[in-house]
């Protein structure tokens, strides 16, 4: 039986350069993992 992971992301920024972030969710059977980040510039 292979394993499945499913990842959905997004991201954006305003302006280049300038403030930006990102997301990510990642699902695993029962499990779920988020994991986020950004940046001023």
């Amino acid at each position: 039986m292979t394993a499945t992971i499913e990842i959905y992301t997004d991201g954006a920024c305003r302006g280049n350069p300038g403030p930006g972030g990102w997301g990510a969710l990642l699902l695993y059977g029962d499990h779920r993992k988020t994991l986020h980040g950004g940046e001023p510039d």
